[in-house]
């Protein structure tokens, strides 16, 4: 029996294959939930998680919340110009401080890289990464890969193509993680100054060339531009970087009919996505902020109770 119960998700490199199958499995069950009328399951009854995010969020941390209410867990949610921090508390006391009030689960969104695996190591609730810094950001890889499966059937053998800001994207690596573990064919497209020749060596092909990516990809997952982690001099303008890298209908021609689009969010239209692209119907990426909900119960569920499966009659 795979279980996650106590295991906290600070990453998906090193994720065996069984426990990413695990909750993908559990998040289908959790979606039917999602999509009925009575939303409520009494799962997490008598639990209490804790929603500190160091970053604006407004999926994850809604979905997180929105996911932990409809399992009737108690949600508190944490933001760091409410806390004691402005009046100089360290990390560690924060964190000791909000465990001593009981909790089971700490989601974490922070800026530094490491700061969810320190935290694992100061405390004893499950701690479950929300994203931190240019690191990982595990819970919307899984959704990801739910998406895929649930549009494609399948993901093992599929052409996957991110494209945008690789270098600055933790989702791209945890996309990376999660796809070669099932394993799909993933290419990296993106300007040089954003895409390290060095990514190949984590098994995946690196093209600068947009319409050369393209070819033949049954999913195309297109990354945000992040200003806000970006120095200056990456490339010249929005302009320039939509003219090279900007993904539309008429540059998808190159890619299989069928192709999926995706996007993480939020989305700065006009540079990396047009607008009558990301709002096609072969566009998913409403359905992803859906499964986020969906997902997000499946890995709050698995690490706080555990198991290899979720019973959701009612």
């Amino acid at each position: 029996m795979v279980s996650i119960q106590g295991k906290s998700l600070l990453g998906l490199q090193g994720v065996p294959k069984e426990e990413i199958e695990l909750v993908l499995r559990v998040a289908r069950k959790m979606k039917e939930v999602v999509n009925s009328d009575n939303k409520k399951l009494h799962l997490l009854q008598g639990k209490s998680i804790v929603n500190m995010f160091w970053e604006p969020s407004t999926r994850t941390r809604g979905s997180f919340e929105m996911a932990a209410k409809y399992l009737d867990a108690d949600v508190i949610n944490f933001t760091p110009s409410g806390s004691s921090i402005q009046k100089g508390e360290s990390f560690r006391d924060t964190l000791l401080t909000v465990t001593a009030m009981g909790v089971d689960a700490i989601v974490m969104r922070h800026k530094q890289e490491g700061s969810p695996l320190y935290a694992s190591k100061c405390v004893s609730p499950v701690i479950i990464n929300g994203g931190d810094g240019t690191h990982e950001h595990p819970t919307q890889a899984l959704l990801d890969l739910f998406t895929i499966q649930e549009v494609k059937g399948h993901i093992d053998g599929l052409k996957v193509v991110i494209v945008g800001d690789i270098d600055h994207g933790r989702v791209a690596r945890s996309n990376i993680y999660g796809l070669k573990t099932m394993g799909a064919d993933v290419h990296l497209v993106g300007p040089r100054t954003l895409l390290q020749p060095e990514l190949a060596a984590m098994g995946v092909t690196v093209h600068y060339d947009l319409d050369e990516a393209l070819k033949d990809a049954d999913v195309v997952n297109v990354l945000r531009i992040q200003r806000e982690r970006q120095g200056v001099g990456f490339f010249p303008g929005p302009g320039e970087y939509n003219t090279f890298f900007g993904v539309n209908q008429k540059r998808l021609k190159n890619a299989k009919k069928d192709v999926l689009i995706m996007h993480p969010g939020p989305m700065n239209r006009g540079i990396e996505i047009d607008t009558d692209t990301c709002y096609w119907t072969q566009s998913s990426i409403q359905e992803q902020v859906k499964n986020g909900v969906s997902v997000r119960m499946a890995v709050l569920y698995l690490t706080i109770m555990g198991g290899d499966d979720v019973d959701i009659t009612r």
